[in-house]
């Protein structure tokens, strides 16, 4: 890898994940990838999250806590808006990523000129490798029936996600198919990298807790409307 590499800010938002935040924040810590830094908000857990993050004692993490849970479209604004890196990338506080991630992304987007890139993963729960057989259709096509872009996985220039406003914060769920609808209409060519990079939580989640909210939004996506 070049010696110049740019600094990348990892952005977590945790909620009443105190079971796995530490094992969670600790795979992004140790990457092999080392010009980092890694932004944790806290959002108004109910648990001792927070306080288990301040356990962890390591000089690239910056930890915040917001007084009462906004939800997670806005707390990663708020996350980006303090970032200091060149790119951003996404990590969910019950996920795992994979040591290399953060390098082998950075390594294709340099070498392909992409803006963006996402890898696939893998289940947490059953090993099942997501994206399935969609991973292997048009984007676009995707695009009209769900999300084909595993949200932990985004690594994207900060001003690219700049030009187009961040998150939306009107939707407080589907965040992220909003944010991959609004870079490929604004022609931003996103790498989908045909690659294991980074362990999936499928259980006990925002998509599974939150699942009628999910769909009411991710329609909203599709049909181009707001909330």
């Amino acid at each position: 890898m070049k010696t110049n590499n740019p600094l990348i800010s990892v952005i977590t938002s945790s909620y009443n994940n105190i079971n796995t935040i530490k094992e969670s924040v600790n795979s992004v810590l140790t990457q092999t990838y080392k010009n980092i830094e890694v932004l944790v908000l806290d959002d108004g857990s109910t648990d001792n999250t927070y306080l288990e993050l301040k356990k962890i004692e390591n000089n690239k993490l910056k930890i915040y806590k917001n007084k009462e849970n906004i939800g997670l479209t806005k707390s990663l604004n708020i996350l980006i808006n303090k970032a200091n890196g060149q790119y951003i990338a996404r990590h969910d506080a019950d996920d795992i990523s994979f040591p290399d991630r953060l390098s082998y992304q950075m390594n294709l987007m340099e070498l392909k000129n992409f803006q963006v890139s996402t890898t696939r993963a893998m289940s947490l729960n059953n090993n099942s490798k997501i994206p399935g057989k969609s991973f292997y259709l048009p984007n676009k096509l995707v695009m009209k029936f769900k999300n084909p872009f595993i949200h932990g996985t985004l690594l994207i220039k900060k001003n690219t996600l700049e030009n187009i406003g961040g998150y939306d914060e009107k939707f407080y769920y589907a965040q992220d198919y909003k944010l991959f609808s609004d870079l490929l209409k604004n022609k931003v060519k996103i790498l989908n990298i045909n690659k294991i990079k980074y362990l999936l939580n499928m259980e006990d989640n925002i998509s599974t807790n939150y699942k009628a909210e999910q769909q009411y939004f991710a329609e909203c996506v599709k049909k181009d409307k707001s909330p």
